[in-house]
C-alpha cells in the first residue's frame, strides 16, 4: 500500500472510525477506495477501501471558458429517471455527471441508468428499489473527460472540477463540493448524491458527512464506465445510509496492530467476542449463528475498523471489506434502517385534511417490494380492525356501513408495515411502518 495511504489513515488512538484527521478550514474527510488490482499478500481479494484522508472542499479556481447560449440552456436540466412517488415519501438519489460536454449528455443519462442498475442489483437495494426516486442533473462541461485521466498532468475544464490523483493518490477521485451543491440544489430533493465522472479509469471517493445545507447523507464519486468503481459507490452508501464502519484492516502497519479504545458506536464492529455479544444482547447478537449472504456464519471475525486485532466484524468478507461482495446480515439490516429514515410506505392519494362522506373512498399508495413477501396493509375504524379490508389500498366509506343515524365523526386509519425477516431489531422494525388517517362521517 502506498505510503500516502498510510499518511491518510489519521486514526487517533482509541478511535475505530477513522479518527480526527487534520481537520483544517476548508478541508473535508473522504474515504479512499481500495486498489484496483489485488496485491500480493492481500488475501486474494479487492479490499473496499484504504482509509481516509482530508482534502480541500473546493478546488483552486481554474481558468474556464464560458458556455455557449445553447450549452447554458442545457446546463442544470433536471430529469426524473426513476419515478416511484412523491419526493416526501421516497429516498431521492441525485446523479450528476462531470466531464460531459453538451453533445455527451445522452451518454451521461445512459451511464446514470446503468450505474443505478448496478446499485439495485445488490441487496437490500434490489428488494427496496421501489422506495427510490432517481434524478439526473445535467452539468455541461467545456472539456470531455476529467483531470488526471489518463495521466497526472492532464487538466480538464469541467463543471464539477473532478480530478484523479487527489491528495497524491491516483485512484482517489475528488470533486469541488461547492460546485456539486450548486447542481444538487436544482433537484427537488436530495437524500443521496452520486457524481459520475466521464471516465473508464478506476477511481472514486466517499464524502460521508451529511450536508448541513442541503440535507443529503453523502456524496459518492465514481468513474462512469469502470466496472469496479460502481462497487466503490455501493460501499460508500454503506457508510452514508447504513452508518456502517469499514471492516477492513491493515496488517504490518505501525499503530494498527491492536485497538484499545472504547466500544465503537457503529453497529458492525465491536470489541466483544461472540459469546459476550450474545450474553450482553448487543450489536449483532440477533444474527449470531445465521448463514450470511456474503458467505459463512455470523459470529466475530478478528480485524476491522482498520485494526488487525482488538476489533471484530460480523463476517469475514462483506462489501464493507471486499468489493463485489454483498452486505452481510447485520449490514443489510442497517441499510434498511437507512432507507426508512427517508422513505414512507403509505402515501395518501385521498387528502387526509378533509372529512370523507359516503360517496368518498380512502386511497393509499403502497410501494411493491421486489420480494415474495409484500408490505402488510391493515385498516382500522376507531381503532378496531377491519379484517375484510386487509391488503386493500382503497376503502370506500360506504363499505364501513356507518349508521345513518350516527352523526359522529369517526377515524379511519391504514397501517402499512414491513414485516421483512431481514430486520430483527425492534427499534428498526418500528421505523419500517407508516400510517395515514381520515375523518369519516355517514
Amino acid at each position: 500500500m502506498a505510503a500516502a495511504v498510510m499518511t491518510a489513515l489519521a486514526v487517533t488512538p482509541g478511535s475505530a472510525s477513522a479518527g480526527a484527521g487534520p481537520e483544517t478550514t476548508g478541508r473535508v474527510k473522504v474515504e479512499i477506495p481500495g486498489h484496483e488490482h489485488v496485491e500480493s499478500g492481500r488475501h486474494g481479494h479487492h479490499e473496499a477501501g484504504s482509509g481516509y484522508t482530508w482534502v480541500p472542499s473546493a478546488r483552486k479556481a481554474l481558468a474556464t471558458a464560458p458556455l455557449s447560449a445553447a450549452e447554458a440552456r442545457a446546463d442544470g436540466d433536471v430529469t426524473k429517471v426513476v419515478d416511484n412517488g412523491p419526493t416526501a415519501d421516497r429516498l431521492d438519489v441525485v446523479v450528476i455527471g462531470d466531464g460531459y460536454t453538451a453533445a455527451e449528455l445522452n451518454q451521461f443519462h445512459a451511464d446514470a441508468k446503468e450505474k443505478w442498475a448496478e446499485v439495485t442489483a445488490v441487496e437490500p437495494y434490489t428488494t427496496y428499489r421501489n422506495l427510490f426516486n432517481v434524478w439526473t442533473v445535467d452539468a455541461v462541461s467545456n472539456d470531455s473527460g476529467v483531470s488526471g485521466d489518463p495521466g497526472r498532468d492532464v487538466v480538464k475544464d469541467t463543471a464539477l472540477g473532478s480530478y484523479f490523483w487527489c491528495d497524491g493518490i491516483e485512484r482517489l477521485l475528488c470533486v469541488d463540493e461547492q460546485k456539486v451543491d450548486s447542481y444538487v440544489a436544482k433537484a427537488p430533493e436530495a437524500d443521496l448524491v452520486i457524481v459520475l465522472s466521464n471516465s473508464t479509469k478506476y477511481g472514486g471517493a466517499g464524502y460521508n458527512t451529511p450536508s448541513k445545507t442541503l440535507g443529503y447523507e453523502g456524496i459518492s464519486t465514481a468513474s462512469a464506465r469502470n466496472d469496479r468503481s460502481g462497487q466503490v459507490a455501493i460501499h460508500e452508501t454503506g457508510h452514508s445510509l447504513g452508518k456502517l464502519a469499514d471492516e477492513y484492516f491493515y496488517p504490518g502497519y505501525p499503530g494498527y496492530e491492536q485497538y484499545t479504545g472504547a466500544e465503537p458506536a457503529e453497529s458492525n464492529i465491536s470489541t466483544l467476542s461472540a459469546d459476550a455479544i450474545g450474553a450482553q444482547r448487543t450489536k449483532w447478537y440477533r444474527w449470531l449463528g445465521e448463514t450470511s449472504p456474503d458467505g459463512g456464519t455470523v459470529g466475530t471475525y478478528q480485524g476491522g475498523g482498520y485494526y488487525v486485532a482488538g476489533l471484530n466484524r460480523p463476517t469475514d468478507a462483506s462489501i464493507m471489506r471486499v468489493l463485489g461482495k454483498p452486505f452481510n446480515l447485520p449490514g443489510r439490516e442497517a441499510m434498511i434502517a437507512g432507507f426508512y429514515r427517508h422513505a414512507s410506505v403509505a402515501t395518501p392519494l385521498t387528502p387526509t385534511d378533509r372529512t370523507l362522506r359516503q360517496r368518498d373512498t380512502a386511497r393509499v399508495e403502497v410501494p411493491r417490494l421486489a420480494a415474495e413477501q409484500q408490505l402488510d396493509v391493515r385498516w382500522y375504524l376507531d381503532g378496531k380492525p377491519l379484517t375484510a379490508q386487509t391488503g386493500r389500498t382503497a376503502v370506500p366509506v360506504a363499505a364501513l356501513h356507518l349508521d345513518s343515524r350516527d352523526l359522529r365523526s369517526h377515524s379511519l386509519t391504514v397501517l402499512v408495515t414491513d414485516r421483512t425477516n431481514a430486520v430483527r431489531d425492534p427499534a428498526i422494525a418500528a421505523t419500517a411502518q407508516d400510517q395515514q388517517s381520515w375523518t369519516v362521517r355517514h
